[in-house]
């Protein structure tokens, strides 16, 4: 496991866990910011095993 997929996966929790909140709080805002993170940290988590598939290809 790489740094990528570990950031990616941290970013995506944090994500979850604020879109949660926004949405029990009823705060869109939050609710859309977590959304984001978390969509983010899934693109990061995807770069990173796009990565660990490549070099174990090698």
């Amino acid at each position: 496991m790489n740094k990528d997929q570990i950031k990616g996966r941290v970013e995506e929790a944090k994500g979850k866990v604020k879109e949660a909140t926004g949405n029990i709080l009823d705060d869109e805002e939050l609710e859309l910011e977590g959304n984001i993170q978390k969509n983010i940290g899934k693109a990061k988590a995807g770069f990173g095993d796009l990565k660990e598939d490549l070099k174990k290809n090698k």
